[in-house]
């Protein structure tokens, strides 16, 4: 059995835990959300792996970009995942990956193109004609692999921060470390 080598790691936004199997990164999550003991066991069941202490180059690199990120000295990481859900739920986060650096979009948006994309392939689709946005929230809120799949770049429709594992003041951070709202950010906190 590989285990799931794990660290803890203090970033500028807060503790987080990242965690990598065979040379990919399948966690960098904040070490003391509420879904902290379900996300655990979604990915080590999924993985059929054990959660290790010790080091790995793929956590030591993202730490080093999570770093430059911090610094608004990156945009993109160059990170090797694991994702580790359901169909659905990886359908959400490879979305989540298509929102660009520096902008943002709802809730509305992300179900829509979910949606889209699995009618846009030879796959039946996810759900018929539109994804229920709870759904779609839902799947956004199991993220294990938080700021690299960007489902902090997801508001309300209205434009409002809603909803965040790490935090609506976290949130805000890398919002802002993205240059979103510069101005207007306080307005929504």
């Amino acid at each position: 059995m590989n285990p799931v080598f794990i660290q803890y790691y203090t970033s500028p936004f807060g503790e987080l835990i990242v965690g990598s199997y065979k040379d990919e990164l399948c966690l960098l999550d904040w070490r003391f959300r509420k879904m902290r003991d379900r996300i655990d066991r979604r990915i080590q069941n999924g993985l059929n792996a054990e959660y290790k202490e010790g080091p790995s180059a793929v956590i030591a690199e993202t730490i080093v970009q999570i770093e430059e990120y911090s610094r608004s000295e990156r945009t993109n990481f160059e990170i090797p995942l694991r994702l580790v859900g359901t169909d659905f739920q990886n359908s959400v986060w490879e979305a989540l990956q298509k929102i660009e650096f520096g902008k943002t979009i709802s809730y509305l948006e992300l179900a829509k193109n979910v949606n889209a994309e699995s009618s846009a392939t030879d796959a039946p689709p996810v759900l018929e004609r539109s994804l229920p946005i709870r759904a779609v929230a839902g799947a956004n809120g199991a993220n294990a692999i938080g700021v690299i799949v960007p489902c902090h770049r997801v508001i309300g429709s209205d434009g409002q921060l809603v909803g965040y594992a790490g935090g609506l003041s976290t949130k805000k951070k890398l919002l802002q470390i993205e240059h979103i709202f510069d101005k207007q950010i306080d307005l929504f906190l």
